[in-house]
């Protein structure tokens, strides 16, 4: 299915009065990796806020990268949800508040790297601005700016949300990280994103439902990765998309198209256009 102008109509008509919050991983999802949005994914985002509902960007990357991507989704009043639910921001048309932060201790994390692999790079993410690196990463993997500190303690010398591990074989670290008390998931073979324990996008989604009062069973999630399946527990419509792994799919209540097939605008027309209740 592709997104049309009559698609759009037609979810507009959905009644006002039963608003779903509507959840989104973005990159894999909503956006191809370093492309930007389609016209089809932009015709089913705006169709989303025209007929009432919440639309939130939920990714595992910064606050800074998450705020971008809304912006070039088209979204300038609305929710995000960055370091896959460290950090959660209200978007306004000149800018966003920062409503929560959920810090993580982030001593302990980089000790046990810089002991076990010293060979990793390291990243403390500085909400809004940056990152504090061990190292500088390659060029276009970290958004905003890098400050280095050369030594590992210069990494918790300030709070921060999330800790990034990235180099060769990285994800094989997850476990013991896991051991350790933090909640660690690997976006690729190269990389982990680390959080506080029983940090994830299902958590900071929850607390924006609550906070809006939408009732649980208009929630909907779509995502395609391992840090998705939180969030699409969570949801009372969860939809993965066509390419994501089979741990993925086999979580989710629904399968739609690919990203090269614009399969989240798809799915948001599918899901929204449900019986509402």
């Amino acid at each position: 299915m592709t997104a049309t102008a009559s698609g759009a109509a037609a979810l507009s008509d959905a009644p006002r009065s039963t608003p779903a919050l509507v959840a989104c991983d973005v990159e894999g999802t909503l956006v191809r990796a370093g492309r930007r949005p389609t016209p089809a994914v932009l015709d089913a985002i705006a169709a989303v806020h025209a007929a009432g509902h919440h639309l939130v960007v939920a990714t595992g990357g910064s606050l800074s990268s998450a705020v971008q991507a809304a912006r070039q989704l088209g979204i300038r009043d609305g929710w995000v949800v960055a370091g896959n639910g460290a950090v959660t921001a209200r978007l306004r048309p000149d800018g966003y508040s920062i409503t929560e932060v959920v810090p993580l201790d982030a001593e302990p994390v980089c000790r046990l790297v810089a002991r076990t692999r010293p060979d990793l790079r390291l990243a403390a993410e500085v909400v809004g601005t940056g990152y504090r690196v061990t190292r500088r990463f390659p060029e276009g993997r970290l958004s905003g700016h890098e400050e280095v500190t050369h030594t590992v303690d210069g990494l918790w010398a300030r709070p921060t949300p999330r800790v990034v591990v990235h180099g060769q074989w990285a994800q094989r670290l997850a476990p013991a990280l896991r051991e350790s008390g933090v909640t660690a998931i690997p976006a690729r073979v190269d990389w982990v994103d680390v959080t506080a324990s029983g940090t994830t996008k299902a958590t900071a989604l929850e607390s924006i439902r609550a906070g809006l009062g939408v009732g649980s069973s208009r929630t909907v999630a779509v995502g395609d990765g391992e840090n998705d399946l939180e969030m699409l527990a969570w949801a009372a419509v969860s939809i993965a998309m066509g390419h994501a792994p089979e741990a993925v799919r086999a979580a989710a209540a629904r399968i739609t198209g690919t990203v090269e097939e614009d399969g989240a605008a798809e799915a948001l027309f599918d899901a929204l256009l449900l019986p509402t209740g």
